[in-house]
C-alpha cells in the first residue's frame, strides 16, 4: 500500500514516485497481444523469420504492448494515493518509442510526478513522466507522459 496522500502529492511535483520490479516480456504475451489487436506483423510473432530477417536478431514486442504494461507497473509502485476511490486513465500527452524490446528482455518502470492539480469537481489530475527501461540496454524502450484522474474516497486525506 502506498504511503502517499492527496495532501502530500501536491508538494511532491518533480519527485520520483518509484521504480517497479523487472517484468519479462514473453513470446506468449507478444502473441496474445497480436491476437487481441490483430497486429500480426512477422517481426513480433514469427520467431524463425525474425531470427533470420529482423535487424534485431529475433522477435520484438509491440510498442503498444510495452506501453500497455505501464499501468500495472505504476500500480505496483503505488503511485495512487491512499483513499482513492477510482483512478481513471485520462490519456497521454506524449509517447516516444526509443528502442525495441526483444522478446525475453526484462523491463521496468521509473515514474516521476510531474503535476498534481485539484479540479473544480473535487477530483485530481495526476501527471507522471514514465520511463520504461530495458535491462542492459543503453536506451529506454519508451518515455510517456501520462494523465490519470483520481477520485478521492470518503477516507482520503485531501
Amino acid at each position: 500500500m502506498s504511503d502517499l496522500t492527496f495532501a502530500k502529492m501536491g508538494t511532491m511535483v518533480g519527485e520520483a514516485l518509484g521504480t517497479s520490479s523487472w517484468q519479462v516480456v514473453t513470446q506468449e504475451a507478444v502473441n496474445e497481444f497480436a491476437n487481441c489487436t490483430g497486429d500480426n506483423q512477422w517481426i513480433h510473432i514469427d520467431v524463425e523469420r525474425a531470427k533470420k530477417e529482423s535487424p534485431f536478431g529475433g522477435p520484438v514486442a509491440h510498442g503498444y504492448l510495452t506501453l500497455s504494461m505501464l499501468s500495472a507497473m505504476a500500480m505496483e509502485i503505488g503511485v495512487v494515493p491512499q483513499g482513492t476511490a477510482a483512478a481513471l486513465n485520462y490519456g497521454l500527452d506524449k509517447v516516444r518509442f526509443l528502442a525495441p524490446v526483444p522478446v525475453g528482455a526484462k523491463i521496468r518502470l521509473h515514474s516521476k510526478l510531474s503535476g498534481f492539480e485539484r479540479k473544480s469537481n473535487g477530483q485530481f489530475l495526476m501527471m507522471t513522466e514514465n520511463t520504461i527501461e530495458i535491462d542492459g540496454a543503453d536506451k529506454p524502450a519508451l518515455i510517456a507522459e501520462s494523465l490519470a484522474m483520481l477520485v478521492p474516497g470518503p477516507d482520503a486525506v485531501v
